[in-house]
């Protein structure tokens, strides 16, 4: 059996990828979470014996340590971190204590018999673009706001636990992943909810600043076959649509999907960190899924029939 720990499993990837975990009765999977943003109701819906859920903080040793060093995991996905633009500006202090949860992952697994880390990045990691789309070795990461130099001293610490240490990594750069987990304060499930109860919908500046949005199956299978066929060991990959989107066209789409009389309200531009483009270079994301990617219609339409989605937000 193959002993798995997903930290910040209550959160929107995590919880999806963990279903897919435990579909396999050979994985026993350890779900790790403090809760800050993560949710209970996230967690797998059927008790088959093949996951527990422990609620602690990986940013403190002494947390993470007893639940690693007891458990003896053989793979570890670290998704644990403060997340949301909104949120990692007016916490930019809570933000860089995620760099101490890196540290503890990557030190405790290099101790027991962790055989590789799945570490969660992000597009951010790139700030504004200099060249689009963007790729995952010719781009250069220029970002400086606290969430993405967190996100780039961790690959750094990937990477550098190899080359001292020889354990072994996946870096995945997400971009916007949507889904029926994904938390109100995201922006599309925030316009999707705002649009169902005809609420208005407020967009941050102009709207124009352009976006992909991924729909969550997609990154976590791709998540997955890189597990399973032991791909990009060692590498860094994006995982995220290219088809861009700006923000006020999200907003209409949803408005049109859900023929509702919300009203587009645009408030003034955040003071940093909304990015004006952002597309990646996902050819390495094909070839590993070998299929085309779900539409931005269809997975607002898959999140629309989600009873877990609907219920989250009051309908």
């Amino acid at each position: 059996m193959k002993k798995i720990l997903v930290t910040g499993g209550a959160g929107n990837v995590g919880s999806a990828l963990i279903e897919k975990l435990i579909f396999n009765p050979d994985n026993y999977v350890v779900i790790v979470d403090d809760l800050s943003t993560g949710f209970l109701y996230k967690l797998p819906k059927v008790q088959n014996g093949k996951w527990e859920f422990i609620k602690a903080d990986v940013n403190n040793f002494d947390d993470i340590s007893s639940i690693m060093n007891s458990h003896k995991f053989d793979y570890v996905f670290h998704f644990a971190a403060v997340v949301g633009v909104k949120r990692t500006q007016e916490n930019p202090v809570k933000v860089l204590n995620d760099i101490d949860g890196i540290r503890n992952v990557l030190n405790l697994s290099k101790n027991t018999s962790v055989k590789r880390v799945f570490f969660s990045s992000s597009s951010e990691v790139y700030g504004e673009p200099v060249v689009l789309p963007q790729h995952e070795h010719t781009t250069p990461l220029n970002s400086r706001v606290p969430y993405a130099v967190v996100k780039n001293v961790g690959e750094s610490y990937c990477k550098s636990f190899h080359q001292e240490y020889n354990l072994n990594y996946t870096i995945f750069r997400f971009f916007n992943t949507y889904g029926p987990n994904q938390s109100s304060d995201f922006v599309v499930a925030r316009f999707l909810a705002a649009a169902l109860k005809n609420q208005d919908i407020t967009i941050y500046g102009d709207g124009l600043q352009t976006r992909t949005f991924t729909y969550v199956d997609d990154t976590v299978d791709t998540c997955m076959r890189c597990f399973l066929d032991d791909l990009h060991l060692n590498d860094v990959i994006n995982i995220g649509n290219d088809k861009l989107c700006t923000i006020l066209e999200l907003a209409n789409l949803i408005i049109a999907i859900t023929n509702s009389n919300s009203k587009i309200i645009h408030l003034p531009p955040l003071k940093e960190g909304d990015m004006t483009r952002r597309q990646p270079d996902n050819s390495n994301m094909i070839k590993v899924l070998g299929r085309p990617l779900i539409t931005l219609e269809d997975g607002i339409g898959k999140m629309i029939a989600s009873k877990y989605f609907l219920s989250s937000i009051g309908l």
